[in-house]
């Protein structure tokens, strides 16, 4: 199919033209599209999102799993002190609460509109106060700084379900859910990770300073500043302030954006491409505000949407939609609905929903 590309100030509709083919990884064999890289790419700089047909699996035994204690350690004290503050609920004060559910909202947005959808996909434009606010947002996250991130994530689109794969959902939900940071990296991801052009990165020195600097931004930003406000301004204990608003809230955050390296991996249909593992999962949607639509968004990385469905289960795009409306975002790229439809036909399950 051909379909044209076209751009406003405010929005472009990136479509290619589309072709198929069969290829092999292994046993596997995919149909994938042949996509105009350079189109679908538009004015992004980067085409490091779509996957690699290329990329073959080296032959012979797997690497041996080399555990990082440390992560380990300090993975199960972090989610013990979150068991704790499940218990410290009831003795919280409202404000608190609210001040938890705020925190873990702009700390979210760091995630999904700044370190996913703006700087690993291009899929839309920020100003100079809307980048810093989600630089200062992602430190609040602590899930890597930004340059770490998005290089871990154009790995995970360019050779998804593969040893390249950092978080492969083909090792399983455990593996893919949090085991990947509890051991060394596949070599071929470090291999691979080491080729991608970040230049695009690299020049945003809004993203650099925040590298320079990211151990102290975390110390005050996810961990200091949301246990200190509950504290100074309405009195609440000083041990629920820093293990609900700091600690539950960082869990919480934390498991929402891994589930979608696992459940949305796993669990639901596949209306754009049954010949990919991501999957359609509102749930995960609905906690990692709108990043559950999995299949759509591993068949047009490049949709500032994630989903074919703007708002729904999707704060993260009512997010850049009001920032497009304050004049701090714009160029946001979306697949025309004619598109969406003939791939549906051509490689969906034939469910034809999403959610």
């Amino acid at each position: 199919y051909l379909f044209k590309e076209f751009s406003s100030t405010s929005s472009t509709t990136a479509d290619g033209t589309v072709t198929s083919r069969v290829t092999r990884n292994g046993n596997a064999v995919m149909e994938k599209d042949l996509l105009k890289h350079e189109d679908l790419a538009g004015d992004r700089g980067m085409v490091d999102d779509i996957f690699d047909e290329t990329y073959r699996e080296k032959e012979g035994p797997k690497p041996p799993l080399r555990y990082v204690w440390r992560n380990i350690i300090l993975m199960s004290l972090l989610h013990l002190g979150a068991i704790f503050a499940l218990t410290l609920i009831p003795s919280a004060k409202i404000q608190t609460l609210a001040w938890a559910l705020l925190c873990f909202v702009v700390s979210a947005l760091g995630i999904t509109a700044g370190s996913h959808r703006l700087w690993s996909h291009r899929s839309y434009k920020a100003t100079l106060p809307l980048r810093i606010f989600l630089t200062i947002a992602n430190s609040m996250a602590f899930q890597n700084d930004i340059y770490e991130w998005v290089r871990d994530h154009r790995v995970h689109h360019k050779f998804s379900e593969t040893d390249a794969d950092p978080h492969n959902a083909m090792r399983g939900f455990f593996f893919s859910h949090i085991g990947w940071l509890l051991v060394r990296k596949h070599p071929d991801v470090i291999e691979k990770g080491q080729k991608l052009d970040l230049s695009d990165i690299k020049a945003d020195k809004v993203v650099m300073f925040q590298r320079r600097y990211y151990k102290p931004s975390v110390i005050l930003l996810c961990f200091t500043l949301p246990a200190v406000v509950p504290w100074y301004f309405w009195d609440e204990s000083i041990v629920i302030s820093f293990f609900i608003p700091a600690i539950l809230r960082y869990t919480i955050g934390l498991n929402a954006t891994w589930l979608v390296n696992s459940a949305a991996h796993m669990f639901g249909n596949r209306p754009y491409d049954q010949y990919i593992n991501p999957r359609e999962n509102p749930l995960v949607s609905l906690g990692a505000l709108g990043e559950g639509f999995h299949n759509y968004h591993h068949t047009f990385p490049y949709d500032y949407s994630t989903s074919e469905f703007g708002w729904r289960f999707n704060l993260t795009t009512a997010f850049i939609d009001l920032m497009c409306l304050l004049g701090l975002a714009s160029d946001r790229k979306r697949v025309s609905r004619e598109v969406i439809l003939a791939r549906k036909l051509r490689t969906g399950d034939g469910s034809h929903k999403s959610g």
